[in-house]
C-alpha cells in the first residue's frame, strides 16, 4: 500500500470543501432525483429508482463537468486529485455507487476524502471564484 500522495495545487483551488456544503449539495441532488423519478415510478414501490438516477446523474455531471447540479449551486467541484480535471464518467459512476453505499463516504482522511473519493481518485473542493 502506497503512502498518500499530496494533493497538487490545481486540485486544491479553493481547498477541501466543508462537509456542510457537501451534504447540502447531496441533499439538493437527492431531492432532484426523487422529483424526477417520481414522475415515472412510485417512490415507495420502486425505491431503487432515485438511487439509480443519482448514480447516473453523478456519472454524467461529475464525470463531464466536474460538478453535480447541487455542487454547482453550492459552488463545489469534484475533480481528479492529480490535475484538477473532471474525473471522467467511469470514475464518477464508481464514486456514485460507493457514495450510495453510505459507509465509504463516512470514512474520511484529513483532506475530507471519503473512501469513495479515494477509489475514484477525486477530491471535492471549493469552486474557484469567477472572474
Amino acid at each position: 500500500m502506497q503512502a498518500p500522495q499530496p494533493v497538487p495545487q490545481p486540485a486544491r483551488a479553493g481547498g477541501p470543501a466543508p462537509l456542510a456544503r457537501r451534504f447540502g449539495a447531496l441533499f439538493i441532488d437527492w431531492i432532484a432525483c426523487v422529483l424526477v423519478t417520481g414522475g415515472f415510478v412510485h417512490p415507495t414501490r420502486q425505491s431503487w429508482a432515485p438511487v439509480a438516477a443519482l448514480i447516473l446523474g453523478y456519472g454524467f455531471f461529475i464525470g463531464v463537468f466536474g460538478a453535480s447540479p447541487g455542487m454547482y449551486l453550492l459552488r463545489l467541484r469534484c475533480v481528479r486529485v492529480t490535475d484538477g480535471a473532471p474525473v471522467g464518467i467511469f470514475w464518477a459512476l464508481v464514486r456514485g455507487v460507493l457514495l450510495c453505499l453510505v459507509i465509504p463516504a463516512l470514512i474520511m482522511d484529513d483532506q475530507r476524502r471519503g473512501l469513495h473519493d479515494r477509489a475514484a481518485g477525486s477530491i471535492v473542493v471549493n469552486a474557484a471564484p469567477k472572474g
